[in-house]
């Protein structure tokens, strides 16, 4: 029954009866609880960086003129 809607409940269920009430709670706070201004979000100039050697790596190949 794995991957279907009943299945997701019953295992709700069950790790709610294992762990708590509480269980997606304390998972999700966890989550939230993690660093999320990080990455591109702090240094704007190292995204432009990163993004301009993903373009010259690009597996496109070069522009065609349209006739």
């Amino acid at each position: 029954m794995s991957g279907t809607k009943a299945g997701g409940m019953k295992a709700a269920a069950t790790n709610k009866a294992k762990y708590g009430k509480v269980f997606y709670a304390r998972i999700g706070k966890k989550g939230g609880q993690n660093g999320h201004t990080g990455g591109f979000a702090a240094n704007p100039a190292l995204a432009r960086i990163a993004g301009a050697k993903g373009g010259r790596i690009s597996r496109r190949g070069p522009a065609k003129k349209a006739a």
